[in-house]
Parts: C-alpha cells; sequence; structure tokens
C-alpha cells in the first residue's frame, strides 16, 4: 500500500518529538530533577503549580526525599523550581506525544490511510510507549526511598525502552516511505552479519552508558585515555570485589563505577573499529554498484563514530566534580544519530524474502 504524505508527515512528526524526549530525559537526568515530582498525577499532573501556596505544597513534598535530606538540604524554592521545571517539561511533552499519535492515529484510521502492515507497526510503537511511561515511574520511585537518586540500573533500562520506541517509530517511518525500494540488489552484498554486529555492539554500549551516567562514574575517573593514571584500574581485578553486594550497592564501593566505566571505555574501542569496517564495506559495495546513498550511508558511520568518541572523550574529562550537561546530554544525543544511521542501513540492506 502506498501511504499518503500526510501519515509519512505525521510519522516523521512523532520520530521528532520523541528524538526530543530523549534529550530532554538527559537533560533531567544531568541536572538531577527527576526526583523533584513526588507523585505520578496522569491527569491532574497536566498543569504545574499556579500559585504560591502550591508550590509551597510540592516543595514540601519534595522535601521528604532521600535526595533532598542527604543532598539539596538548604535548597531554595526558585532552585526547586529549576529542577521542577526540567522534570515537568518531560512529562509534559510525553503527554503531548500522546496526543499528536492519537488523534491523527484515529483520523487516518477512519479514513482508511492505515493498513493491517502498517498498524502491526504501531502496535509494536505503543508498546513500547506506554512501557517506557510505566518503567519511568517505576524508575523515579527508585529514588524516592533510600537512595538520594534513581537507581541507575533502572535508568538505563529506561532508557532503553525509549530508545526502542525510538526505533519502533523510525523503522515505521522507513517502511511508510519505502525508503528501501531502491536498494533491491544490496542482499547479494552480505553486508548484513556486519551491520548486526555493530548494531549489537551499539545496543550494549548504549546500555553500558546509562548505567554509567547513573552511576557517575565519570567523576570518579576524569581522565582519558588513563583512569586516574592506570589503563586497568586495580578494584576491577581483585576478586573479592566481584560479589552481588558491590553489585547492588554500586554507590557504595568502587568496584563497580571502575567496571562499568571500563567497559563502557573499551566497548567505545571496538564499536569504533566495527563501524570503520562497516563503514569501508559500505563504501566499496556503494563505489562497485555505483549507488551513490550506499557510499554517503559508509561516510556517515565513520563521521558519526569520530563525532561520538570525540564528545564522548570531552565529556568525561569535564567531569571533575560534575557531568556536564551541555556534553552529556550531546553525548546521548550523538548516540541516538548514530543509532539512527545503523537502523536505516539495516532496513535498506536487509534480506528481502
Amino acid at each position: 500500500m502506498k501511504y499518503s504524505n500526510k501519515v509519512t508527515i505525521w510519522l516523521f512528526i512523532g520520530l521528532v518529538m520523541v528524538f526530543v524526549q530523549v534529550i530532554v530525559g538527559g537533560i533531567t537526568r544531568l541536572t538531577e530533577s527527576g526526583l523533584s515530582i513526588t507523585k505520578w498525577e496522569v491527569i491532574s499532573g497536566t498543569l504545574p503549580p499556579l500559585s504560591d501556596s502550591d508550590w509551597e505544597q510540592q516543595f514540601e513534598l519534595y522535601k521528604s526525599t532521600p535526595q533532598y535530606i542527604e543532598i539539596n538540604e538548604g535548597m531554595n524554592l526558585d532552585d526547586f523550581k529549576f529542577i521542577y521545571f526540567w522534570e515537568y517539561i518531560h512529562r509534559f511533552w510525553a503527554r503531548i506525544m500522546g496526543f499528536v499519535f492519537l488523534f491523527p492515529f484515529l483520523f487516518f484510521l477512519v479514513k482508511g490511510h492505515l493498513d493491517r502492515a502498517l498498524l502491526k507497526k504501531l502496535s509494536v510503537v505503543i508498546f513500547f510507549a506506554l512501557l517506557a511511561a510505566t518503567f519511568g515511574w517505576i524508575m523515579v520511585a527508585s529514588g524516592l526511598v533510600e537512595r538520594p537518586w534513581v537507581n541507575a540500573y533502572k535508568l538505563s533500562i529506561h532508557l532503553m525502552i525509549a530508545f526502542s520506541v525510538y526505533v519502533a517509530l523510525l523503522w515505521t517511518f522507513l517502511s511508510a516511505k519505502d525508503v528501501g525500494s531502491g536498494f533491491s540488489d544490496l542482499p547479494k552484498m552480505n553486508l548484513m552479519p556486519m551491520v548486526l554486529l555493530t548494531f549489537v555492539f551499539l545496543v550494549v554500549q548504549i546500555f553500558l552508558g546509562g548505567v554509567m551516567s547513573g552511576m557517575k562514574a565519570a567523576v570518579v575517573y576524569p581522565t582519558w585515555p588513563d583512569m586516574n593514571g592506570v589503563y586497568f584500574p586495580k578494584v576491577i581485578f581483585e576478586a573479592s570485589q566481584w560479589n552481588v553486594e558491590n553489585f547492588n550497592n554500586y554507590d557504595k564501593n568502587p568496584f563497580m563505577p571502575a567496571l562499568i566505566h571500563f567497559l563502557h571505555r573499551n566497548t567505545a574501542y571496538l564499536l569504533f573499529i566495527l563501524g570503520n569496517v562497516l563503514s569501508y564495506r559500505l563504501v566499496k559495495f556503494g563505489n562497485m554498484y555505483n549507488i551513490m546513498a550506499l557510499k554517503r550511508v559508509g561516510y556517515l558511520v565513520s563521521a558519526v563514530l569520530l563525532l561520538q568518541v570525540v564528545i564522548g572523550i570531552i565529556t568525561v574529562i569535564s567531569s571533575k566534580g560534575s557531568i556536564p550537561v551541555f556534553w552529556g546530554v550531546l553525548h546521548q544525543a550523538g548516540a541516538l544519530v548514530l543509532l539512527t544511521v545503523l537502523v536505516f542501513t539495516i532496513f535498506v540492506i536487509r534480506i528481502k524474502k
């Protein structure tokens, strides 16, 4: 079925909105704003506090959280309004996305612009979107008891689900746009194993990056190419450190921050090598088959990888005392851009049956 421009524009707008939501989520995380709203109010939470008494009520609720008691005690109302703003925007943007998706969806459905194939893909998008919203509250709730911040593992899972929403919607958009129609001969090139391997490494790297951010591991080792003077942190080679207690209570020992940081760095190096091998092969086959688009994708993979590594290094060496919001968010955006390029590559070279 050939889909109307209205449908593809609607899907593209949704894609951009999800991208923005991931960026706002990154700002919310790095400004430590995620715990400022202590309740999950789907309807009544649509409006922010509108009076001084409303603000005081929200502030009093926040004062009972571990984050305020252990980290932000003495914070004034204006400072609270700043962190409240980012969490509110993060939730409000999610609500806006729901409306932008729902009403056009119903319109297109009634008008017969959506066939069964597209509806199946959209159902996957809806599933991940609902899962992201649900797990978002589970993540926030983990920081309202005992710890003064959200659980790093739950934070990373929430990030992965958000990326899954984006990937599912991107795949739906590419399908509706029929982007791969000009690449019918590509399965003969046998590029898929290399692309999928690179994609798997990227997924692992994104997860490690989320955990690393949640543990603030960059602040512990704000140096490059070494980690505080050594390449292999001694603590990760101590057998006694490999236990469940250290895994769960990562904020009370040096082992997990060191391990996650080490893994994130070295997975980045492997991903950089794999990505550039993939880039070389894409350019090679693009020349062989005289497909300019394939060559451009190859060059783009290499360029985004290089830029992402540079931004990652800048983020690490700038994390003295705290993670810089600008560089941290830019690094997360770079991961999403790289993911976009790889998903596009998988889409256009996938084996057609």
